[in-house]
């Protein structure tokens, strides 16, 4: 089976990395959206799939991608430069902590992750898995502290998570930081079928009730509208 996965404009290689492109990457990087983007920070870009897509989508933008990982940043990196848009994108070999504690007060209007989630779980013997799914507490609440920094006036942080997670990250959320839950769009296999995913989007300003559904299938091997509406413009199968 081959490692090269490939998109309309550009193709990920997924050599090294714990966490291949998968559905929840595609729906995220597709749904994830703000006015005026200028700049864009990914968290865990792993192969770097998300950031490929924001920077098909906002070719105006600098969009700079956050990797801990050592191989899995190699394979994030060699997929930007392969790309048609390796001009506005930028790997950081780093976590994203050091990340925010470098870049002073720098603003971005869109963050977006799809981050560790099995928070406290029984963890993987592999290395790239384990940073790829695993997390605690702690991380949560420094992307939160950092977000609140480092997101503009207008900025929105998008999170795909699990239900239960994304109620931790939602506890998380106070006037300390100043961010609220703008919006959660549950995300279900089948239309009859309970969410299995979250999206989460959270700003500055106002708390709001909005939630929203999103189905990927209709039926088996059969997508609805809506996803085919979403992902036209990236994958090749639409």
């Amino acid at each position: 089976m081959s490692k090269v996965f490939q998109f309309q404009q550009f193709s990920v290689d997924q050599t090294n990395c714990g966490m291949k492109v998968n559905t929840d990457a595609a729906i995220l990087g597709a749904i994830a959206t703000n006015d005026n983007i200028n700049s864009a920070l990914e968290i865990g870009t792993g192969t770097g799939v998300i950031a490929l897509m924001l920077a098909q989508r906002y070719p105006e933008a600098q969009i700079d991608a956050v990797e801990i990982d050592e191989m899995a940043s190699l394979t994030a990196e060699l997929n930007f430069r392969n790309s048609p848009f390796s001009d506005h994108i930028q790997l950081v070999k780093s976590s994203f902590q050091a990340h925010f504690s470098k870049i002073d007060d720098k603003k971005y209007d869109l963050i977006i992750s799809n981050p560790p989630y099995f928070v406290n779980a029984l963890k993987s013997d592999d290395t790239s898995k384990r940073l790829a799914r695993h997390t605690d507490v702690d991380f949560f609440q420094d992307l939160i502290s950092g977000a609140s920094i480092h997101l503009s006036l207008h900025g929105l942080l998008y999170l795909i998570l699990p239900l239960d997670t994304a109620e931790l990250v939602k506890s998380l959320l106070s006037s300390a930081t100043k961010l609220v839950l703008k919006k959660t769009i549950f995300i279900h296999s089948f239309p009859e079928s309970k969410p299995y995913r979250c999206i989460m989007v959270i700003g500055l300003g106002i708390e709001s009730a909005v939630t929203q559904k999103f189905v990927i299938y209709n039926a088996q091997n059969s997508y609805t509208e809506e996803y085919r509406v979403l992902l036209k413009d990236y994958l090749t199968i639409f």
